[in-house]
């Protein structure tokens, strides 16, 4: 992924809690709920309802949440093409783990099945 520090900067210094009441809309508006939200996130990061709302409330930026964040061992197994570049080739760590979460967030807007988001296994 040809991209530059810019773009990636602009990640790191988002905020969580500005970008997730867009992740609600968009799975909400597919007929997903915030449970299902909730459970695609704590698959991905560890982090429980308790802890999300935490985060949120504290304005942690996207660099301060995956720092915190406990990635599941499957989360390389994300793959596919979310806003235009294939997830599996950005070198970024940080710009990787925000697209995954994009990721996950598009396949349960999508409809995927819960178990196929999670890659083969249950929620946390």
């Amino acid at each position: 992924m040809n991209n530059s520090n810019t773009h990636h900067q602009r990640i790191a210094k988002m905020t969580f809690a500005s970008v997730y009441p867009m992740y609600l809309e968009k799975v909400e508006k597919k007929g997903r709920t915030k449970e299902e939200l909730h459970q695609v996130i704590e698959w991905l990061t560890g982090f429980d309802n308790r802890k999300l709302q935490e985060l949120i409330k504290e304005k942690v930026t996207f660099e301060t949440f995956f720092q915190r964040a406990t990635l599941h061992p499957n989360a390389h197994l994300i793959t596919g093409v979310i806003c235009g570049y294939r997830v599996e080739e950005i070198e970024n760590p940080l710009t990787q783990q925000a697209r995954y979460l994009d990721k996950l967030v598009d396949e349960l807007a999508k409809g995927r099945k819960m178990e196929k988001i999670l890659r083969g296994s249950q929620g946390a």
